[in-house]
């Protein structure tokens, strides 16, 4: 046993203040994803890149898998109450499209991260499997939203079928991101959306109302 314990072993390198930040720790290890690949980077290499220690480390971060992901409950959270603030006389699919674009819009000096980001998340099979985790709870939000416009349970196929397509449409839009770097990825999804926004609000109050008989 060394003495001070793991977070005395990791010191941060002479003239370099620790890294202390969701934002920080998750771009040190997105570059060294990126230069050594996921699976060949372990939890001490990236803990030694930011200058602490592992404990440390896992008190911003669970597991490896979430780094990537950087700060996404906050953002969820975030997501969450842009949604219940606005108007009611606000179409429901309108209000999705904002959100979820505002969702996905990040500073400019947050663009290569967030491509890197999203190029491992859907692109590494060790992470598949994590992702559907963090779907899982990203679907939630806007299932939640779609049931309180329609006063319906969360459960109900109509949110659900709402939150499954809006993923959909996200998944289709990250793709063709990383594919064309022409376009700007809050510019894709607001075209995505609006492709299906007028059809699937119509059709979901439609069903909605034949629902209550």
């Amino acid at each position: 046993m060394t003495l001070g314990g793991e977070d005395a072993v990791a010191r941060p390198r002479l003239g370099r203040a620790p890294t202390t930040t969701h934002a920080e720790i998750s771009h040190a290890a997105l570059r060294l994803f990126i230069e050594r690949g996921f699976d060949q980077t372990t939890i001490d290499d990236i803990a030694r890149e930011v200058g602490i220690g592992r404990r440390t480390l896992f008190r911003y971060f669970p597991s490896k898998n979430d780094l990537p992901w950087g700060d996404f409950d906050a953002l969820l959270d975030r997501m969450r109450a842009h949604l219940a603030s606005m108007p009611d006389d606000i179409a429901m699919m309108e209000q999705l499209r904002i959100a979820i674009v505002e969702f996905n819009r990040v500073p400019e000096p947050e663009w290569p991260y967030h491509r890197q980001r999203m190029d491992l998340l859907l692109h590494v099979p060790t992470l598949l499997a994590h992702s559907t985790l963090r779907y899982a709870s990203w679907r939630q939000v806007v299932a939640e939203h779609v049931a309180r416009r329609l006063e319906l349970p969360e459960r109900d196929l109509i949110p659900q079928t709402m939150a499954w397509t809006c993923l959909g449409v996200c998944l289709a839009a990250y793709e063709q991101w990383l594919d064309d770097g022409t376009t700007t990825l809050p510019d894709l999804l607001d075209e995505a959306f609006r492709l299906i926004d007028e059809r699937i609000d119509t059709k979901v109050v439609q069903a909605h109302r034949g629902a209550q008989g």
